[in-house]
Parts: structure tokens; sequence; C-alpha cells
């Protein structure tokens, strides 16, 4: 018998390429929407997923659209990468409350099971020698000042809450994703600003990347086998942000001339270019809070999910290569 399934967050990045691959077996497919969702990336598929008002903040409204239903993966969040700058309440109401209430209604409405989509900002940042994070790393990102890891370290904290209730419940923690459909330009906005001469200057730290179609395999693969109350770190390539923007140079065949910058520097740099209104001339990823988290070295282990979730690899290269593609195909660069 088919299985009923939602996906919040589906009009998002990982969310919307998760429901077109559910929609690939026999089970009902379920998208949570709000009133004021853009259904564009739905267009194609309108007549193969079912639709559900809903909005994660109203606990009454996800009530109604998880009943009847057998397995809930909560992809919704909101991604800011810049400081509180009256940030805070958004944040804090749609990372940690919203997920709350999905937990709270997953609970009420009886979900067999849930996956918990969240970030490596929750895990932690790497040691300064470059030796990778995993799961059972201590949560050091509150030296950093990046207020999003911190919603989304909480919102961890209100899965586990509900786990001990007895929801049975399973966390992911994509990496920095790239791939094709990234309409909001998340890391994307590297590709776009790359192609377009924005970025002179690369930070000294590095990220662990992957592609999103291999983030959305293994979230259903932890769905189907993941264990109750566990994280899995889904990643890929640990590199600098010199050897990224290398990498997208070549693939997008624009020529750089792109120097180091350390934050001490960025800081005074972006003050600058504050005061001779000229920031818009280089990538809004150019801002004193990403700049900071950029200087660490967000590295990560994904062996746990490797061994247990079946993780694949693949040079990060092909995934800028398609998302590349994607975006000329589209008109978006």
């Amino acid at each position: 018998m088919p299985k009923k399934i939602l996906v919040t967050g589906a009009t998002g990045f990982i969310g919307s390429r998760l429901v077109r691959r559910l929609l690939q077996g026999d089970n009902d497919i379920y998208a949570l929407v709000r009133k004021s969702s853009n259904l564009e990336l739905f267009a194609d598929i309108a007549d193969k997923v079912h639709l559900v008002e809903g909005d994660i903040t109203i606990a009454d409204s996800l009530r109604k659209a998880l009943e009847g239903m057998d397995q809930v993966y909560h992809s919704a969040g909101y991604t800011y990468m810049g400081g509180a700058n009256g940030k805070t309440g958004l944040l804090h109401a749609i990372n940690v409350d919203g997920t709350r209430n999905v937990m709270e209604a997953s609970l009420e409405q009886q979900v067999k099971r849930v996956v918990h989509v969240s970030s490596i900002t929750a895990v932690g940042v790497a040691a300064k020698n470059g030796n990778p994070c995993d799961e059972s790393s201590p949560w050091n990102f509150d030296g950093v000042g990046l207020l999003y890891a911190e919603t989304k370290r909480k919102a961890e904290q209100e899965v586990i809450r509900a786990v001990e209730k007895g929801l049975d419940c399973v966390i992911v923690n994509p990496a920095f994703v790239f791939g094709a459909g990234d309409v909001n330009f998340n890391a994307g906005r590297l590709i776009k600003d790359v192609y377009q001469k924005k970025i002179p200057f690369y930070p000294l730290g590095g990220v662990c990347v992957v592609d999103v179609e291999i983030v959305v395999e293994a979230v259903i693969r932890a769905m189907e086998v993941g264990r109750t109350g566990e994280r899995y770190i889904l990643g890929g390539d640990n590199l600098t942000y010199k050897e990224l923007g290398e990498i997208i140079s070549r693939i997008t065949g624009t020529r750089m001339f792109m120097l180091p910058l350390p934050y001490p520097v960025a800081k005074i740099l972006h003050h600058l270019l504050v005061l001779l209104h000229t920031k818009n001339r280089v990538s809004k990823v150019f801002n004193p809070t990403m700049f900071r988290v950029a200087s660490e070295f967000l590295y990560f282990s994904s062996e746990k999910a490797v061994r247990e979730l079946g993780l694949r690899y693949e040079p990060i290269e092909q995934s800028i290569q398609r998302a590349f593609d994607w975006y000329k195909k589209e008109g978006l660069l």
C-alpha cells in the first residue's frame, strides 16, 4: 500500500529536489506550501504532487497538514548567513519554533517516521589544523557569531526532545550544497559571482562541499535505514576557498586574479566599501559575518553516512558543471 509522505520546505533547493526524487517511487507525495509560496518549481509536476497549505510557524496548520501522514521530511528552514541585522526573530521563528511545531505535530498525528534536514553549522567548526569534524564533535560555532548556526543547533535540540518523547526521527546534516535548481543562489552564489567577476578576494578558510542529488539520495536512505535520534553528516570534498574558486573559474571559463584576504583586513575593506558606496560591486557573500565564517575550516567527515546510508561520492567539479550549465540554460547568469 502506498505511503503518504509530506515534505516541508518543498519549494526550497533541497526540498524541491527531494520531492522530484520521491515522485519516482510509488508513494503519494505531499508538499507543504504557504499561500505566498512560489510554485514555479512545481510547474511541470503539478499533476503528480499533492499541495497542502500550511506554515511551520503556525502550529494549528501543521496538525491538519500532517493528519494521516506516514512519513515527514522536514527540510523547511531559513538560511541567512549575515549578522543579526533584524533577522533574529525570523531565524528563530522558522528554524527553532518551526521545527518544534513540526515535531510536536508529528507526535500528535502519530507520524511513523521523520527526517530532519539540519546543517553542518549545527555540528561545529574544524580544528585550525584542518582535522574534520564528525557527528560527535562538540559544537563550537558560538565563537564565530553566526546566528543561523545557533538556530540550527537549537532546532536539533528540539528534535532530540521529541525523540525522547517517542518520535522516530533521524537527523541529517548536509554540507555546502551545489547543484542544478539552486534558484535562490545559496552555494550557487559563488558560481554566479565568480562568473561575473565579483570576487577579487578569497577568505583563508575552507568548506565541505557536496552535490544536491547526492544529498537527496542520502536523505531518503536516512528515512529507510537511519537510526533513530542519530545525526548523519552528508558531505564530500573538503576544499579551501582558493581551491573552490579555482575550480569554479576553470568551469565557467572566467579568468580571475584572486587575492588572499585575512578576516581583520576584510573588516576594514568592507567598511571602506560601505563608506564609498561601492560594496555592490563585489559579491554579496563579502559581508563581515560570512567572511568570518569563511575564515574558519568547515571540514567534515562523512564516514558514518557512507557506512550506514551508503552515501556516494563524486568530484565536486561535476556538480558545479551541472549547476553552471543549468544556470545558463535558465538564463539566470
